[in-house]
């Protein structure tokens, strides 16, 4: 019975998880935890589920054994052309020039679904792909999709779905696409289903590199969705590996929830209208957003927005205004670095406006410079501690650093000064809900809803970076929907 299973044990058990699979479950989501146990047991053949718990801590951890755990602690919920605006990108911008660069000598693309859950993400990727190369037949095009849990991938390689899986999808998606079978599902074609090769994998293992499924070399990858399940301590590595499989210039798309720009370090994030996606390297890219008004439907970068406080911060500093002037164009340039270094030059121990502390702050976040950027963002919010946008930030990046505690505590503070701080109320949601406080992620995530339905779909959210009313809107409800279904 697993409620013999003492609370020391249950500690180890989650500690295994989270080194084996990355997957996060605190004291508070213990009860999950067990549920998901107890069905591996039964697969694992064991009708006592504490024996099966000595059982997984005893033995060194087998690839059987993690699948059998995955396919009860992780949730897929996916369905055709979800998240619109991120194959708009693709479709408009990144797949034509990479096959405008490569057409005539080099005619490969790869493509990762790195978390493909029943499949539905990589062959969208591979329709795509269809429609936009009429000359298919003569290029290389590689489709990889991983999962962790081997039922999703079961599914996926059956390529057969109901109709729950075209809930957002075109109407022309299964008359040209799929074939109806005898039970009244949709079986995609075979000139389609060829195109993706389904694999399992681990996205915490230590080597992507596995000779079975010849994951480098990527010109695109997508890991939407999954980092948040991660433990902080795993986001990292995760996100390094997926870097060094990714071609210089590559891209990687993550979830609306998981844009935040000091998770990646290693990546220049670009703007596209309403989406947001992150390139390796600091190559142009032909239809990104410079600068667009919120009216057009995409925020500006936040950089943009500080040139509204910064002008009249310049009477307030010794700097020279030509100085600041530069850092800003620096940073609306993505030239983080050489921002922090203008800036760090012309600060010192000087009294200093709060909106060059803010863009100071945020070219530190946006490098990675986590502690650099915290002793800063603390300078900012001395200087005006009224700012909600200060606390905000030191939130963000204290929890980068792993302190969810401090990071609580920050986001309250925001919401205290600025009730109407949208991403504040659904990042204390996210915060309860990796802690396994569901009643309380539900009251913060519905605060952001009401919030929400005062805004316009195409408003730009203060400090969001290019996440709309509308696209926060829908991941709220695909959060709360997996919450109720589960």
């Amino acid at each position: 019975m697993l409620s013999q299973v003492p609370a020391a044990t249950w500690s180890k058990l989650s500690a295994h998880i989270a080194q084996t699979m990355g997957l996060h479950f605190p004291p508070q989501r213990w009860e999950e935890l067990k549920r998901g146990l107890a069905g591996a047991a039964r697969d694992s053949g064991f009708e006592d589920a504490a024996k099966y718990v000595d059982w997984t801590l005893s033995v060194p951890p087998s690839t059987e054994q993690i699948q059998v755990l995955a396919s009860h602690l992780t949730i897929g919920e996916t369905y055709f052309f979800r998240d619109q605006k991120t194959l708009d990108a693709l479709v408009q911008t990144i797949l034509p020039e990479l096959i405008r660069s490569r057409r005539g000598h080099d005619q490969r693309l790869r493509v990762w679904s790195s978390a493909c859950s029943s499949g539905e993400e990589p062959y969208t990727l591979a329709i795509l792909l269809h429609q936009l190369l009429p000359d298919l037949r003569d290029w290389q095009v590689s489709i990889m999709a991983t999962d962790i849990n081997p039922h999703f991938l079961r599914k996926a390689t059956a390529g057969s779905y109901g109709e729950w899986s075209f809930r957002n999808a075109p109407t022309w998606l299964k008359q040209r696409y799929f074939k109806r079978t005898p039970e009244g599902r949709y079986a995609i074609i075979p000139e389609i289903r060829k195109l993706v090769t389904f694999a399992h994998l681990n996205l915490v293992e230590n080597d992507y590199l596995l000779p079975t499924i010849n994951i480098n070399a990527m010109d695109i990858i997508f890991c939407r969705n999954v980092l948040m399940y991660f433990t902080p301590s795993q986001v990292d590595r995760v996100i390094g590996r997926l870097s060094r499989a990714l071609v210089e210039g590559g891209w990687l798309a993550v979830g609306p929830s998981e844009t935040s720009k000091a998770l990646f370090p290693r990546f220049v994030s670009v703007n596209f209208p309403d989406a947001i996606l992150f390139r390796k390297g600091n190559a142009p890219v032909p239809g990104a957003i410079k600068e667009l008004s919120p009216r057009t439907g995409s925020a500006a970068p936040a950089a943009h927005r500080e040139a509204e406080t910064l002008q009249p911060a310049l009477a307030k500093t010794q700097a020279a205004p030509d100085v600041l002037a530069t850092a800003l164009r620096l940073y609306q340039q993505r030239h983080y670095a050489e921002v922090a270094d203008t800036l760090l030059a012309t600060c010192g121990d000087r009294q200093t406006a709060p909106a060059v502390l803010s863009l100071l702050t945020r070219a530190l976040a946006n490098q990675g410079r986590l502690a650099d950027a915290l002793t800063w963002c603390e300078r900012w919010i001395a200087a005006d501690k009224v700012a909600p946008a200060a606390h905000y930030l030191h939130a963000m990046v204290v929890l980068e650093q792993g302190d969810a505690q401090r990071a609580r505590a920050s986001l309250q503070r925001t919401v205290y000064l600025d009730h109407d701080f949208v991403l504040a109320h659904f990042a204390l949601g996210n915060l309860a809900r990796r802690c396994g406080k569901s009643a309380e992620a539900a009251r913060h995530f519905s605060n952001a809803q009401h919030l929400l339905r005062a805004c316009r779909a195409d408003d730009p959210l203060p400090e969001a970076d290019g996440l709309t009313a509308g696209r926060l809107a829908e991941t709220l409800a695909s959060l709360t929907n997996s919450e109720t279904a589960s």
